[in-house]
Parts: C-alpha cells; sequence; structure tokens
C-alpha cells in the first residue's frame, strides 16, 4: 500500500464572486503591449466581408451608408483589403465547410478576419494567428455534437403519444420583427424577410446562423483580449453559431420561452434549461466586462495603471482572476510587499536577476539611511518580493500549478470549530444556551470530522459545509499534498523561472526565496479561495436546478376539474376552516367547523349537510398544523359512509405559502371581504383545481420546493424561479378573457403593467374576440405582441359565455385608445386559429396547409380533419410538404399539433393529478420489505421525498435511483424524480422515534 503524502494545509480565505475559476488568460509580453493597437480598424473591417445584405440586423445599417452620395469615401475603402491574413483562413477550411450552408461559411469567414487581425501587424504574426484560427474552428465543430449535453435538464417530461413535437420551434425568420420602431407600431409580419434567412433547407440539428456582426458588435463594446462568443461556447459546450444566435435573439429582447418554440431552428433545438444556462453564461461575461472596464478607468485616475496591467486584466476572463490582479491596487487596502519594493526602485535589479544576472551587484542598490535598502539582506528580500509577486500572477505559472493540483489528491477537511468547542465546555452553567449549542453541533454530526476528494465532493455537502462554517461551527481546509509544492519548485528552477545567464549562488538564494515565498504566502491562498468559489458555485448551480426541476413539476401537475371541492384549512383552537368551489373555481360558500373539541357529532352532522347541498364528492386537506387529525375524521366517516349516496374521497396537499398568500395585497385584491383563515381555505382547493393558476400568486421561494434555501444566492435563485415560472404559463397557454391578472403578468413579453392594461382593457371594452385586438391595448408594441401573441388563447366557448354578460363601454377611453391607434386596421370577427399554438405570423402558411390538405379553419380539433392530415403526411413527407407550403419542417410541425389538438387542448392532460383516497394508514402499520405506492413530495441534492400517506414522508437515497429503474425518457436527468410523480416503493428501514422512514424505488409509474 502507497504511504498518503504529507500535506501542507492553508486556511481558507473568504469567498469571492461565483466564477468560473479556469485560467486560461495568455501573457502579453512589453513587445506585445506595444504593438498592439485599437479596434479602430476592426470597424471598417466588417463593411467589406460582409455579404448577407438581407440579414434584419443590417436592414438600418445599409441605407445609412447608401444615404451619401456626396461622400467619394465609399470607393476608398481599400484600406481593410490591405490585411493578408483576411483570404488565408479560408482556404485550408474550405473542404470541411463545404458540407455546411452559405450562412455558416459566411459566418466563420467574418470571424476568422477578425481574429486575424487583432493584435499583431507582423505578416508571420498573422500566419501565427491564422494557425491558432483553424484549431479555434475545429473545436466549434467538435463542440457541436455536444449541445445534445444540455438534454440533461429536460424542460418538461411528457408522453410520446400525446407530444411528439409538442413546443418544436417555428422556423420562421426573426427577419420579421426587426427593425421596427416603436412609435410606428406596425404589426405587420413581413413575408419577403421570411425568405432572405434561407432555413428552409436546413436540417435537424442544423442552426441558421445570424451575421458575424453580432460578434464584431460584442467586440468593439467589450474591448477584451479573447472572443466573447468563443470563450462563451466553450464554457456553455454550445456551437459557436448557436451562441451567436443566442446572444443576437437576446439583444434583440427575445424570451426564453418564444426562442424556444418559434425559433428553435436558429437555437439547435436546444431547451429552454440550455438556453438559460446560456443566458446566465452571457451575463456574466458581460458583467465581467463592464467591471473591468470600470476597474481600468479607476485605475487610470489614481495613476498606477500600466500597459502590462492593463493587458492583463483585459485578459482575465473570470471576475476571480480580475480580483486577483486587482487587489493590490484597491483603495483602502494595505500596500503588499512587491509594491513597497518597486516604491524603493528595486524592479530594476529584479528585471536584471531573470534576464543577466552575471551583471547585477545587489551592493550597488544599497542606500544606508533608507528603509529597505540599508543593507544587501533588505535589498535581497525587497527583490524576492518583485519576483513572488510576478509569479503569482503569471499565467502559465498559475495554469502548471493548477495541472498539478488536478493530476494529485487534493481534498477539502471539516472539522468541529475552537469556538464551538469551547462554547459547548462553558455552557454548562447556562442550560438553555447548552441545549441550543448542542442541537446546533448535532445537526452537523457528519461534517464534525469529514474529508473528501475536491473532485467528488457531492453539492449538498459542499453546501451543509459552507452553511456549518457560517454559524461558527466548522472549520474549513483545503489540503494540498507537499508534492505539489515539490514539483512546483522544480519546474520553476529548470524551467519557468530560471535566469537567463549565469547566476552566482546569492542570485540562486534569491529566486528559491522568491519561490518558496510566492506560493506559500500567494499562489496556495489564491489556490484554496479558487477552489472553494467553484465548489459554493457549482454546488449553488446544482441547487437551482434542483428548485427549477420541482417547480417545473408542481407547476405541471393536471388540474383536478368537472367536480365541486371542499378546500379545509386544518386547525384545533380555531377550527377547520371550509371552501366550497365550483367546478369553475367560484367561491359558492365558506363556514368553519370544530372537529377537534367537544360537540364533535354537532360539528358533523353541519360538515355533512354542507357536502350534502353541494354534492360535493372531493375533500382536499392542508397539510399543516391538525392535518393528521383532520384526515382521521374524514377517514372514519367514509368508512361509516356518514355521506352516503356520495362517494367521497379525499387527498393531502401542501400549504406551504398559503398563509403568506391570505395576508398578500393580491389576496386582499381578489378577496377583500373575506377572513384571512378563509382565504388559506380557498387557496387550499384551487391548488387541486388549478395548481398553476395558484400557485403563481405566491413568490416561488415559499412554495416549500428544493432544500437549502438560504444557501443559495437569493437573486439567483428568484432569476431562476421566475425564468421557469415565464416558461411553464406560456407553454401551457392562458385564455386571455378569463385569466386573472396575476396570471396574465407571467406570460412572455408581458409584465405588471402590461397585464394591468390588458385587464382594463377587458372590462372597459368586453372580452377579446381575436389576438390581433390586442394591438389596442396601451403599451402593446410590435416587439411585446411578437412575444406575447402565441402564448395567449380566444377560446370560443368561454368568449361567448363572457359576452353574455354586460360590460359597460366608456366612451372617453375608448376615443382616447381608437386616437392612438388609428393607424392599425382590427379586425373583429373570431379566428378559429387563435385557440391554438399557432403564432400569427405563421397564419399563412396554416392557410395555405389547410387548403393543401382540403380542410378549413372551422375543423381544428375535429376527427375529419385530423384524418385528412395524417393522410396528407403518409403520402409525403413534412419536409416536402413545408417547400410545398413555403414555410420550414418546424413552422409546419407547430402548425400540425395545433391544427389536430382538440379544443381546450392542454398540455398538463399527460401529467398525474392529486392522489384522492378513502382511508388512512399509521407510521406503526409499516413493516419492512412492504411494497407500496406513493408520490414524491419533493426533491433534494441527495434523494427524494415520497408521501407513502402515513403522515411522514420516506426518502429514497440517491444512491438506490439507478438507470434500471427508471423510464427512457427520465435516464438523461440527474436525478431523474421530481415533485408529482408516482413511484412504487420498498420500505428499507422505520425509525418511529425519529420519524424516519428509508425506501428503495422499485419502479416509476406512468
Amino acid at each position: 500500500m502507497m504511504r498518503r503524502p504529507r500535506t501542507t494545509t492553508a486556511k481558507v480565505v473568504e469567498n469571492t464572486e461565483d466564477s468560473d475559476l479556469s485560467i486560461s488568460t495568455i501573457l502579453i509580453s512589453d513587445e506585445d503591449s506595444d504593438e498592439w493597437t485599437p479596434a479602430e480598424p476592426k470597424l471598417k473591417a466588417p463593411t467589406t466581408t460582409a455579404r448577407a445584405p438581407a440579414v434584419p440586423g443590417e436592414k438600418k445599417a445599409a441605407p445609412k451608408r447608401t444615404a451619401k452620395p456626396k461622400e467619394p469615401k465609399a470607393p476608398k475603402q481599400p484600406k481593410p483589403p490591405k490585411e493578408p491574413t483576411v483570404p488565408k483562413p479560408r482556404a485550408p477550411r474550405k473542404t470541411a465547410a463545404e458540407r455546411k450552408t452559405q450562412a455558416s461559411k459566411v459566418v466563420k469567414g467574418s470571424r476568422t478576419s477578425v481574429l486575424a487581425g487583432t493584435k499583431r501587424k507582423n505578416i508571420d504574426e498573422g500566419k501565427n494567428d491564422d494557425k491558432a484560427a483553424e484549431k479555434k474552428e475545429e473545436k466549434h465543430t467538435d463542440c457541436g455534437p455536444s449541445t445534445n449535453m444540455k438534454k440533461e435538464r429536460v424542460s418538461f417530461i411528457v408522453s410520446e403519444a400525446n407530444q411528439a413535437d409538442m413546443w418544436a420551434g417555428e422556423g420562421t425568420s426573426l427577419a420579421g420583427f426587426i427593425a421596427k420602431k416603436e412609435e410606428v407600431e406596425d404589426f405587420t409580419f413581413d413575408e419577403p424577410c421570411l425568405k432572405k434567412q434561407k432555413t428552409g433547407g436546413a436540417f435537424l440539428g442544423q442552426p441558421s446562423a445570424l451575421p458575424s456582426s453580432t460578434a464584431n458588435t460584442l467586440r468593439n463594446e467589450l474591448n477584451m483580449n479573447w472572443d466573447f462568443i468563443e470563450v462563451l461556447s466553450t464554457r456553455t459546450c454550445v456551437e459557436w453559431r448557436v451562441c451567436a444566435n443566442i446572444i443576437g435573439l437576446l439583444r434583440e429582447e427575445n424570451t426564453v420561452p418564444f426562442m424556444v418554440r418559434y425559433r428553435k431552428d436558429m437555437i439547435n433545438h436546444m431547451d429552454a434549461d440550455a438556453v438559460r444556462d446560456v443566458q446566465l453564461v452571457y451575463e456574466e461575461l458581460s458583467t465581467l466586462s463592464k467591471k473591468t472596464q470600470s476597474v481600468i478607468q479607476t485605475l487610470k485616475k489614481d495613476g498606477v495603471l500600466t500597459v502590462e496591467l492593463e493587458q492583463n486584466m483585459r485578459s482575465c476572463q473570470s471576475a476571480d482572476e480580475l480580483d486577483h490582479v486587482y487587489s493590490p491596487y484597491k483603495k483602502g487596502s494595505k500596500l503588499t510587499k512587491a509594491r513597497r519594493a518597486k516604491a524603493l526602485g528595486l524592479e530594476d535589479p529584479a528585471s536584471l536577476l531573470m534576464n543577466t544576472p552575471h551583471t547585477l551587484d545587489l551592493r550597488t542598490w544599497v542606500k544606508p539611511g533608507t528603509e529597505g535598502l540599508s543593507s544587501v539582506e533588505e535589498v535581497s528580500t525587497g527583490v524576492g518580493h518583485i519576483l513572488a509577486d510576478l509569479m503569482a500572477k503569471d499565467p502559465e505559472t498559475l495554469a502548471y500549478v493548477k495541472t498539478l493540483c488536478e493530476n494529485n489528491f487534493v481534498t477539502i477537511q471539516s472539522s468541529v470549530s475552537k469556538s464551538a468547542l469551547k462554547e459547548k465546555v462553558q455552557d454548562h452553567k447556562k442550560p438553555g444556551a447548552k441545549q441550543n449549542k448542542k442541537m446546533d453541533i448535532d445537526k452537523f454530526h457528519l461534517y464534525l470530522d469529514f474529508t473528501s476528494n475536491i473532485q467528488r465532493i457531492q453539492p449538498h455537502q459542499t453546501l451543509a459545509i459552507n452553511r456549518g462554517e457560517s454559524l461558527k461551527i466548522l472549520t474549513v481546509k483545503v489540503n494540498v499534498p507537499d508534492r505539489v509544492k515539490n514539483d512546483f519548485t522544480r519546474w520553476c528552477i529548470d524551467n519557468r523561472w530560471r535566469p537567463k545567464t549565469f547566476a552566482g549562488e546569492e542570485h540562486w538564494a534569491i529566486v528559491r526565496s522568491a519561490i518558496d515565498d510566492s506560493y506559500k504566502r500567494l499562489i496556495l491562498p489564491f489556490l484554496t479561495r479558487n477552489y472553494r468559489t467553484k465548489l459554493s458555485s457549482a454546488a449553488e448551480k446544482e441547487s437551482i436546478a434542483m428548485f427549477v426541476s420541482n417547480l417545473r413539476r408542481c407547476l405541471l401537475v393536471g388540474p383536478v376539474r368537472g367536480c365541486v371541492i371542499l378546500g379545509v384549512d386544518p386547525g384545533f383552537r380555531h377550527g377547520c376552516k371550509l371552501a366550497v368551489l365550483s367546478p369553475t373555481g367560484q367561491i359558492i360558500h365558506t363556514d368553519v367547523v370544530y372537529l377537534h373539541n367537544s360537540g364533535q357529532q354537532r360539528e358533523v352532522d353541519k360538515l355533512r349537510h354542507l357536502m350534502m347541498t353541494y354534492s360535493c364528492t372531493n375533500v382536499v386537506i392542508g397539510n399543516g398544523t391538525a392535518c393528521r387529525e383532520t384526515e382521521s375524521v374524514f377517514a372514519d366517516l367514509i368508512s361509516r359512509r356518514c355521506f352516503h349516496p356520495l362517494d367521497v374521497s379525499y387527498c393531502i396537499t401542501s400549504e406551504a405559502g398559503a398563509s403568506i398568500y391570505s395576508v398578500s395585497p393580491e389576496a386582499v385584491k381578489e378577496l377583500p371581504d373575506m377572513d384571512p383563515n378563509l382565504r388559506s381555505a380557498v387557496s387550499i382547493g384551487r391548488r387541486v383545481q388549478d395548481p398553476m393558476a395558484e400557485l403563481v400568486k405566491i413568490d416561488p421561494k415559499h412554495i416549500g420546493i428544493g432544500t437549502y434555501q438560504h444557501d443559495v444566492s437569493a437573486g439567483a435563485l428568484k432569476v431562476a424561479l421566475d425564468g421557469v415560472v415565464q416558461e411553464c404559463v406560456s407553454f401551457v397557454g392562458v385564455d386571455i378573457n378569463i385569466c386573472s391578472e396575476t396570471l396574465m403578468r407571467h406570460v412572455a413579453g408581458l409584465n405588471a403593467g402590461r397585464a394591468k392594461s390588458i385587464a382594463e382593457w377587458r372590462e372597459q371594452s368586453g372580452p377579446f374576440n381575436n389576438r390581433e385586438q390586442l394591438k389596442l391595448v396601451k403599451g402593446m408594441g410590435p416587439k411585446t405582441y411578437q412575444q406575447c401573441a402565441g402564448f395567449i388563447r380566444i377560446n370560443p366557448q368561454t368568449l361567448h359565455s363572457a359576452k353574455s354578460s354586460p360590460h359597460p363601454v366608456p366612451e372617453k377611453p375608448a376615443a382616447k385608445k381608437s386616437k392612438e391607434k388609428t393607424c392599425v386596421n382590427i379586425p373583429t370577427s373570431f379566428n378559429p386559429l387563435d385557440q391554438t399554438c399557432i403564432h400569427p405570423e405563421s397564419y399563412h402558411v396554416a392557410e395555405r396547409f389547410l387548403s393543401l390538405v382540403g380542410g378549413s379553419a372551422d375543423q381544428i380539433g375535429s376527427a375529419g380533419l385530423r384524418q385528412c392530415v395524417e393522410r396528407k403526411v403518409q403520402a409525403s413527407s413534412v419536409e416536402e410538404l413545408a417547400k410545398t407550403v413555403d414555410s420550414t419542417p418546424e413552422t409546419l410541425k407547430l402548425i400540425i399539433d395545433g391544427l389536430t389538438q382538440a379544443p381546450g387542448f392542454d398540455i398538463r392532460q399527460s401529467f398525474g393529478q392529486a392522489d384522492f383516497k378513502w382511508g388512512i394508514v399509521s407510521m406503526s402499520d409499516l413493516r419492512v420489505g412492504a411494497v407500496l405506492t406513493g408520490r414524491v413530495e419533493n426533491a433534494s441534492l441527495f434523494g427524494a421525498f415520497v408521501d407513502i400517506g402515513v403522515g411522514r414522508s420516506g426518502l429514497i437515497h440517491k444512491s438506490k435511483i439507478t438507470l434500471d429503474k427508471l423510464p427512457a425518457s427520465e435516464r438523461r436527468r440527474s436525478l431523474a424524480l421530481g415533485p408529482g410523480q408516482r413511484v412504487e416503493v420498498r420500505v428499507l428501514n422505520v425509525d418511529p422515534q425519529r420519524g424516519r422512514i428509508g425506501l428503495d424505488l422499485i419502479r416509476v409509474l406512468q
């Protein structure tokens, strides 16, 4: 057995910002820095290399260039062709790219020309850049297939029968919506522009690319020493062209749901989670660029900015790297040893020591009476500090030491802190405080003596250690083996930091001392911070991803419709609050019964009379206080047939956030004259009738999903949860004539103000007859209409019922709106296509397809039209039909889905509903080995909690969730289980004292 190497222990320094810690910066020498020129020539290059005048993003720029006939400068632009590097990169890549589309070739050529002429003027250096560009192009090609890796977290898991390509994106061009001025409010979709993108021939998985102007614009705006899209593509493992398309779509204010459904050909059929990951990295890099510019301006004002320092900052690819370079120059920070030595003028002898040590005589730099220069030893120490600082900031050195760490056994260790032990010993005089501290320490008993490999530690373990450290219960260390230091020292002496000429023994002593000092004082703490930041960032991302997955499953639970529901908010002292809800969610009756006090029979009779009066057969009980006792009462009444002839059943639902909602302004506005306790009962009942419509009223962080909620970034968590709410609401769709204002504000493209304007217009002018009438709403511009129109439905049944009730139409608001929208002709008749998921920009394609199959829009959802479409698709493929109707396969697939789905189709029909039951099982009834069915209540980073109907949720540890127990559609997910899924489990162990149940997963029930 090999002996474990001795380790050097470094205490943890405070965590820095979440960022990718990969250090791949390029060191720029003084000569390169002097030769570097500003980005002025880059502005001319795109004008000569761009070959796509039909691209929407260049519509505005083209007229501006041609509108100046007096300027003879147009033919005078042969300056950019002087660069010999522009045509060279295309020749060797032509054979590799001839299978690509012409648009892809334009992107590659223009991008290579930009990369080739960035920092060098020499032809020889330009050749080197050409080779580097070829290598980058190979990376782009290799990274393409890896886009499928982002399917690990599938946005929605829907049965293939109902949903072959439910949210398949429309393949129409983006050009119809670009370069539209808001004040003109031109809502027409340019049909000729649909042909300019040339996406009709694009096959599945081949994205149609935006022009290279996106990359050029980003390069000019950010002014960094690395290619923005290249770094984004590397970090997200998404193809370069797809990253460019996503950035272009985001810069044009397109929402993620719109991109996923209607621009799927441009994003290479990625799901919402993958697109959101790219968006997050894009925002992170943009923030880094802005912070870099700000730091450079600050240092310039302070007079400490040098060319080398500026280039080092512009080469940083993470906030952690930037902070490492900038920290010595921060105001208020202690002057570093290296800066003090430089202030004494010791930078020249440090340079001589590395370049021409035989000419260096340290005695000539001695100045008696000057602190730091009074002796040869002080001069040697100052020179060593400067060298140590150079080593700690050298990218090549840092990259090598990181490689050494990756090849060795680096561990993270946690132990109980001295302060916690001290308080535990001293608090024997204070029993209360002792008990509290003891309870806190007991929570972290797994981590009081914990050691794990950096590469194998689990995300939930990282978050638990971070929480214990913040509570000052744990002390955390990162242990780097001494072998790393020995190999690092040998490499520095033999290679990187070896003097160029002969050096004496005293000179070698300075170099060795500088290497040792740099490693212990600067590099080791930097590595520790990097590891801790990297682990924390990865753990937070996994935790947030778990929150997103759980919330999506909660929102997509199937609604229970067509029956009267009794919502019960259980309680002891204040009684059980009841709310009888109609099949549409309207409040019929509210009351309070005291089922757990004296006089129970009288209250039971009152409850029975209430249920018989309103024919209520389904009872929904909140899982809060007195839930178990209330469930026992209902189970007993059902077993004694007290509600005969009604067949009554009940279910338990989470009431997390119901009490917060009951006193919120939204609840007061919706139910103004109702007691807050009764509002909770209404919310509990509606959570089963329509989970999504009710849960969107509550802040997602109060719904009770996920774990380690308070250990992750609150801002990042809120953005992620708001994004998934918008995604679910948009993909399900909203009936604009009956949906609440709260639900409406979560539709893609809408916000609180626009939702309020829509609700006010609906109250004043009556129901919407078609989607076109949305253009009459205040604040509804072309871009907003484009983003939300496809997710809004006009249901003919609710439209007729809404018209039957009178609506006052004030004259003044109507006159004001007509004045504002006089330039738009809005029809008032109902369009059958408005009840489908087809976007208005594709209505002309849908009409051509209907005429091709011999159907009409009035037959949408009928069996006859479905048969006609199926026969046509079987006779010729979707690709051939798409060419016939002058569209793309993605658009046609979405149109076929919209035409063949039944009216009122809901994607949540494929998801499970709440489980209603008739009896109760207690924890004492469980036996080891018993096989039960249950529903997943919550999922965490270490397993899934399953409700098996005994009042306590059992835990399926993630080690029990194996691929062979999962359906094929779930095997690509990280945990594969989420709230709402029905599972068959086996009881492994029961601990009544601690209230814990261990379960083993048998299979997932479809």
